[in-house]
């Protein structure tokens, strides 16, 4: 390759550490390698439970407020099918001006610059104004269940709090620091059974189809207005991902439907106000049901204030256009750090090829990214 920037050289180290979920595979030791001679204090949070084991990193430099943490994870999703790669995933090349590899763009290069933009920033304002931390998982791409929501409970039991948390998912459209998300969606899901009665399709009189049964309510879930969204916030959706009954066999009317469906909420809506709402319209049609539902976060909303101001001004300053905040999308981990009152945002990569294969990112991209990260500290922490 040729020769790369430190941002680019750090990506590479880091892409080539295969981390499939929840496999850190050495990642967090580089960036433990690259700021404890900066005056960070290390602390790693290994976490287990019936999912399985995630390593964790908390490393902060200082002992005052205000908090400025940077949040992600080292974890990748599996690559699939290797042989339908372009190059091999885990061995990162840059290839017409990007760089390419699991995770370049979700989210070991934001990693990169990162670490690049606080040895900067602490190179240039040795005597910077509070703290800087770093909240690494490897548990991101999976349950999320020994990730970053443990470290976030062993910190408020501490008191240790963050003020500021920008989150390094990948969330540019077109080109880099085009769009911030200032927030996320909620996530409500449910495991739905619905009853019958099973029996031979020649005698449907002594069965009872759930299919048939279910079927005006299935309409009606589909067709409600669960509310209108607001300026921040597109209406709240509902979406069945999967549907089953039945035995496979041709004469066999079903005992049971079973749906698995997914609300993705507003700050217009709760998760308890949604549950009510939905099961009294499984009972208004007389269905007999079990649910089971699963929270997989709450919404949340940074929709102005000092991190959104200085990374708006970040991004104008060093790319020379201005920004756009979203809130669309899927769930982060920033769904476990704003109930602590801290300010979040994510800013990242393009995220167009995140989780495909051949995942990429333009390789300048990641300096620009970098570039921005540090005024952002600058803009912060920097002493005038």
């Amino acid at each position: 390759m040729p020769h790369l920037s430190p941002t680019l050289s750090l990506a590479c180290e880091l892409i080539s550490r295969p981390s499939v979920t929840p496999d850190d595979a050495g990642c967090q030791q580089l960036l433990i390698d690259r700021l404890e001679p900066l005056g960070f204090q290390t602390e790693p949070m290994r976490y287990s439970d019936h999912n399985g084991t995630a390593d964790n990193l908390w490393i902060r430099k200082g002992d005052t407020g205000p908090l400025f943490v940077f949040a992600g994870h080292t974890d990748v999703v599996p690559t699939g099918p290797e042989e339908q790669w372009q190059f091999p995933p885990f061995e990162p090349r840059i290839h017409d001006g990007y760089l390419c590899g699991r995770g370049a763009a979700d989210m070991k290069g934001s990693i990169a610059s990162i670490i690049v933009a606080i040895e900067h920033f602490i190179e240039e304002h040795p005597n910077h104004n509070g703290s800087i931390a770093l909240l690494i998982t490897s548990d991101e791409e999976g349950p999320a269940t020994c990730g970053t929501v443990k470290v976030i409970e062993a910190l408020e039991k501490r008191r240790e709090k963050i003020d500021w948390c920008l989150v390094g998912e990948p969330s540019s459209t077109d080109k880099v620091g085009d769009v911030i998300k200032n927030g996320r969606r909620g996530s409500l899901g449910a495991k739905l059974t619905i009853k019958g009665i099973q029996g031979h399709v020649a005698y449907p009189h002594l069965a009872e189809n759930p299919v048939f049964t279910s079927a005006e309510a299935i309409a009606e879930m589909a067709g409600t207005e669960w509310d209108k969204g607001n300026e921040f916030f597109p209406p709240t959706s509902f979406q069945i991902s999967n549907i089953q009954a039945g035995t496979g066999a041709t004469n066999v009317i079903p005992g049971e439907l079973n749906i698995v469906c997914n609300f993705r909420f507003s700050t217009e809506q709760t998760d308890a106000g949604l549950r009510t709402r939905f099961e009294e319209l499984l009972d208004s049609h007389n269905l007999t049901y079990d649910i089971q539902w699963t929270l997989n976060g709450q919404p949340f909303l940074t929709a102005e204030g000092d991190l959104v101001s200085a990374t708006v001004s970040a991004i104008r300053t060093v790319c020379g256009y201005e920004t756009v905040l979203s809130t669309a999308g899927g769930t982060s981990d920033g769904r476990f750090i704003a109930p602590t009152g801290a300010q979040v945002l994510e800013l990242g990569p393009c995220n167009d090829t995140i989780h495909k294969v051949d995942e990429r990112v333009k390789a300048e991209d990641l300096d620009t990214l970098s570039d921005i990260y540090q005024q952002i500290l600058v803009n912060l922490l920097g002493k005038a």
